[in-house]
């Protein structure tokens, strides 16, 4: 009863017109660093963290939470408006979202991801309330062989999730992999791969593989059009936007059905509880789970609203479950609670197993701004700014992808301080576009980047510490219960499938 007064007291503070106030401005400002590619959430909390030492925590904390959860919604508008992740987690949006835009219906597409952002972190921010201390004992369950297993299972679903061309999307995950080996060793402090440049000795930053792998890469790929817009003028004069398109037909919303998105809740704040694993992977195992129980999964990658909501709904989950390892174990769940951490620790609080009842005072007004954010201030800002939204893509081709060559080569210098970094992004948007020309999927570049550290790690701490023996991956539990679930979705997705298809070629 204590903790849900404390609970209560952090909606309460709220009411204050100055903390109202940052969060409101918090989630404008994740809003728009969001939807720039190159400008993340965790740029525009980083650079507020100079400013928390004149702010109250509480009122940082909000203003962190409120942009927290804007930046993971708002990823979703440029992928559907240009093909263009704002946010690594909306990459699979921009699967189902950019067809949509091509077919005139990009204002459908953006009530969807809206919705599933609504719904996703609504959950996510009650389940972070609710079952924090439950959530933090399951994660704690899960030891290095576990671990392994997870980054294992996530890769695997990526692979084979990518219909027909399952050998290239194994290849480019294995790419990846290679590029994220460059640099400093993951367990022993050598320098590796490196060729003898001692530029490359700090190994390749996260953000110019994002930037030259989605953005570069499309400057490229629209560079080969010779349409001077980014959509069919026509298309753009027939379907004139109005704020009520942006709500979704409430027939899609049922076909999707509500099982389906308390599912795709679930499954990424249970991913985001797992430190480290961030909203990419809880929206590519959503996705790819939505897309084996869907009753029409030929549809996906052509524009469905099942893979946008399943998507959304999932990356905005995790973000209430990625505060439970940084809250209870001082372990960031992701890139962007690693900042909070910071913010924490810059007002002299400590993180632990004692925090959340001790400190629930501090700590329950950044619940509520989650669950504000999510409930109210993600719906009322499209309905708001939607229109606005959709005209980036009536501006001249010339125009539009040149700012965005600038913003984004900007952003990846601004997120390392580097040319050396910012020169990559050029060398990777080449790279990638070569890949995209041969229909190799780049989303699996980038997860194997991004996780190809951690496999590498915990697959070496699990075998130093079982003196090699490879058994100990089946012999864990929480290892051996992901193996299985790989074995599980690699047969419904890559065998059954097949086979249903084969059958149904024989009875015709």
């Amino acid at each position: 009863m204590e903790s849900l007064y404390g609970l209560l007291g952090g909606f309460s503070a709220l009411a204050n017109p100055e903390t109202l106030l940052y969060m409101i401005g918090g989630f404008l400002i994740g809003t728009l660093f969001g939807a720039v590619p190159g400008l993340t959430s965790v740029l525009a909390i980083a650079l507020l963290l100079p400013l928390t030492y004149s702010l109250d925590v509480t009122t940082a904390l909000v203003a962190c939470a409120s942009i927290f959860m804007a930046g993971m919604c708002s990823g979703s508008i440029t992928a559907t408006t240009i093909n263009i992740p704002g946010a690594p987690s909306s990459m699979m949006t921009a699967l189902e979202g950019y067809p949509m835009q091509q077919r005139g219906e990009g204002a459908k597409a953006l009530g969807h991801a809206a919705l599933g952002s609504m719904i996703g972190g609504s959950v996510g921010a009650l389940l972070l309330m609710v079952m924090s201390p439950l959530a933090a004992d399951i994660a704690l369950l899960i030891r290095t062989p576990g671990k392994f297993s997870l980054i294992a299972f996530a890769l695997v679903v990526i692979i084979i999730s990518q219909r027909g061309s399952i050998t290239k999307g194994m290849i480019a995950t294995l790419l990846g992999v290679m590029v994220a080996t460059i640099g400093i060793d993951v367990v022993q402090p050598v320098a590796r791969f490196t060729f003898g440049s001692s530029v490359l000795v700090q190994g390749i930053d996260m953000m110019p593989l994002i930037i030259g792998t989605f953005a570069i890469s499309e400057l490229l790929i629209q560079a080969d059009s010779r349409s001077a817009r980014t959509v069919d003028p026509s298309k753009l004069q027939a379907a004139k936007v109005r704020r009520r398109d942006f709500i979704p037909p409430l027939s899609e919303v049922r076909e999707i059905g509500i099982l389906r998105y308390l599912k795709s809740a679930l499954i990424g704040y249970s991913v985001g509880i797992l430190p480290g694993a961030g909203g990419s992977m809880a929206a590519f195992v959503s996705y790819a789970e939505s897309m084996r129980s869907s009753k029409h999964p030929e549809r996906y990658g052509k524009g469905n609203p099942e893979g946008i909501a399943s998507s959304e709904c999932a990356n905005n989950s995790m973000c209430g479950g990625a505060f439970v390892p940084m809250l209870t174990f001082g372990i960031p769940g992701d890139p962007t609670t690693a900042i909070v951490l910071g913010v924490l620790v810059i007002n002299g609080l400590q993180p632990g197993p004692q925090f959340m009842t001790q400190q629930l005072d501090l700590v329950a007004p950044m619940f509520a701004s989650l669950f504000v954010s999510a409930l109210i201030l993600v719906p009322l800002t499209l309905y708001l700014l939607g229109p606005y939204f959709l005209k980036i893509v009536s501006i001249r081709r010339d125009v539009l992808y040149s700012s965005i060559a600038v913003v984004a080569l900007v952003g990846s210098y601004v997120a390392t301080y580097s040319t050396f970094q910012m020169a990559l992004a050029l060398v990777f948007g080449v790279l990638a576009y070569f890949l995209r020309k041969q229909k190799y999927p780049t989303v699996c570049l980038l997860l194997g980047f991004v996780l190809g550290p951690s496999l590498e790690e915990y697959c070496r701490r699990a075998l130093s510490i079982n003196d090699g023996n490879p058994m100990v991956f089946l012999t864990s539990l929480d290892s051996l219960f992901f193996i299985a679930l790989t074995a599980v979705f690699f047969y419904f997705m890559v065998i059954r499938k097949p086979r249903e298809n084969a059958l149904n070629v024989t009875s015709g």
